[in-house]
């Protein structure tokens, strides 16, 4: 019991790794569920449980996160996998030039403006942080922290902005540029990094490779991610060409993840690139036959994605954060919010980008999440003893800056894809009957029999009217049965009492029936489970208001995503 209450470690910070993921799981599902409901970014509510479960109650402690390691790692896979999956040739064929030329700018935007602001603010505040420190040395340390800063702060996390806009089903030139970015902008980051690092070890005295060196060795790193990425997309294109049931396509294509997965942690790559090479092998190697099987691992995904964010929350420590520290971070992002917005309209705009795109992108590119905090510890490796307060102050800077993105990032990109109208306009079928009632989709002025007509005018109507279903009324508009072709063909079978026969006596009983107010995802399986082509709908008194047909309500709203995704592609 003394051990789960010690204040080094924190209370239940032994917790073993089933219930631990227990508590993630469930705690970040509540905190998701609740943030929607106000209408506030599911990760932001995961990212908030985190918090609570880390530095307030210390169940989530370091140690455990960086025992977790592999797990992150993975769940970053499958972000990359996923971001991969949209990323078809046909996407890059429209908009490519215009991706790369924001790419270079926004990231090259948030590195200078954060080298300046960071180098500055650093050399003001360096005399306090190390005594006796020289001018010149102080110099150069100040631009070596604002160059380590500055490649850090180039860094998107794609896996917080993605998340909102899977969960709000946008699709448009837009979604398509954030997608690329953030999917590409990692690679920006490692390279502007890597060449920062170079420069602060030369600055500070500690640098023995050359930038030749530095340079081939960080290309090396993502020409063999991608290859690798390229080569399990191939294997995991033969491999599906032999398997049909889901079951085993969920297994395969997990399998090729994990492998890509594992081996990018061999040489300690982020797993990112080559998981996103894997989607995108993949989603242009089998077009059609792809979209099931990451319509599967997306289905998968929910609770790799809650524990994600959950364990990037539980990263913050509030209470090692000093007064100058607060300055430095809000520098930090200051300029980096100005230097991505600035880098991305000026990128868009010389590009040729759609308005949407040079309005909103900039709001979309501003979370920042493993990569960041990552960078940030190897950053910290790069300063010598005598700045080694510096070493702290990257860690610290970088993680509550992220917090801070990670809680507002997401809600911007929400709001830049709300005024950018492309909100909903990737839905799919099971999406839009999820949010519509009967009332929606019925016929609202159905064909309809008075119960007293005879025979002959019946078949008057017959003639008239393209249905095969009739609900049959009296004379209050109350239904009182249903006529089919099928019932009237039975009728004529027996010539003698046709002549005289009136709709009441040729309906059939309503066996099934229901109200404008339902929920159309409820209705459509039941008359799927029934193996029911048509239902009237009733009001007050069971008074007919109109008629649901199965394969109707199926092309209604098939027009529908269709004209909302040629509604998306039409945005400028």
């Amino acid at each position: 019991m003394i051990a789960l209450i010690d204040a080094n470690t924190g209370p239940l910070s032994h917790l073993n790794p089933a219930l631990l993921f227990g508590l993630i799981i469930l705690g970040g599902a509540f905190g998701s569920r609740l943030f929607q409901k106000l209408h506030i970014p599911q990760v932001v509510g995961c990212i908030v449980v985190g918090i609570l479960l880390g530095d307030m109650l210390g169940i989530i402690t370091s140690q455990t996160i960086e025992k977790l390691e592999p797990f992150t790692m993975f769940a970053l896979g499958v972000i990359g996998f996923m971001i991969g999956s949209e990323l078809r040739g046909d996407v890059f064929k429209k908009y490519g030039k215009q991706f790369f030329a924001i790419l270079f700018s926004q990231g090259l935007g948030a590195f200078l403006l954060v080298v300046i602001g960071g180098s500055l603010t650093t050399w003001l505040a360096l005399p306090a942080v190390i005594e006796g420190i020289g001018d010149l040395d102080r110099i150069y340390a100040s631009v070596a922290m604002g160059l380590v800063l500055g490649a850090i702060a180039s860094a998107t996390a794609p896996a917080a902005t993605v998340n909102v806009l899977w969960e709000y089903k946008t699709r448009g030139p837009l979604t398509a540029a954030v997608l690329a970015i953030v999917a590409l902008d990692d690679a920006l980051a490692l390279l502007l990094y890597r060449g920062a690092a170079t420069g602060a070890k030369a600055l500070m005295g500690t640098g023995h490779e050359s930038v030749l060196n530095a340079t081939l060795l960080l290309l090396g790193e993502i020409v063999g991610a991608i290859f690798l990425g390229f080569l399990a997309g191939v294997l995991l294109f033969y491999l599906l060409k032999f398997v049909r049931a889901d079951d085993k396509i969920l297994e395969f294509a997990l399998s090729c993840l994990l492998l890509v997965v594992g081996i990018s942690m061999i040489p300690k790559i982020d797993p990112i690139l080559p998981a996103m090479t894997l989607g995108i092998t993949i989603a242009n190697l089998m077009p059609r036959q792809s979209k099931g099987m990451f319509k599967l691992v997306g289905k998968f995904s929910p609770p790799i994605y809650i524990s994600f964010f959950v364990l990037a929350g539980a990263h913050m420590e509030f209470g090692r954060i000093g007064f100058w520290m607060i300055v430095m971070i809000a520098v930090y992002v200051l300029c980096r919010v100005a230097g991505k917005m600035a880098g991305s309209w000026f990128g868009a705009r010389h590009s040729g980008a759609p308005a949407v795109v040079r309005k909103y992108l900039g709001i979309c590119l501003l979370p920042q999440a493993g990569v960041a905090i990552g960078l940030a510890i190897l950053a910290a490796q790069l300063f010598p003893e005598k700045y080694a307060p510096l070493a702290h102050v990257v860690i610290m800077v970088v993680m509550t800056a992220t917090f801070i993105m990670e809680i507002f990032g997401p809600m911007l990109v929400k709001v830049g894809v709300q005024k950018a109208g492309e909100v909903g306009l990737n839905v799919t079928e099971e999406d839009l009957i999820r949010t519509y009632t009967v009332k929606d989709v019925m016929d609202a002025e159905p064909t309809s029999i008075a119960q007293n007509l005879p025979l002959h005018q019946i078949l008057e109507v017959f003639s008239t009217s393209e249905s095969v279903y009739y609900p049959v009324i009296d004379d209050q508009s109350r239904i009182t049965g249903i006529i089919t072709i099928a019932a009237i063909k039975e009728m004529f079978a027996n010539q003698d009492v046709a002549g005289w026969l009136l709709a009441c006596d040729v309906a059939g009983p309503v066996r099934d029936k229901t109200t404008p107010d339902q929920p159309l995802e409820e209705i459509m399986e039941q008359m799927r489970r029934y193996d029911l082509e048509n239902m009237p709908v009733v009001g007050d008194g069971d008074k007919l208001v109109g008629t649901l047909d199965y394969h109707k309500v199926l092309r209604k709203v098939g027009a529908e995503v269709l004209h909302r995704r040629k509604m998306a592609d039409g945005i400028r």
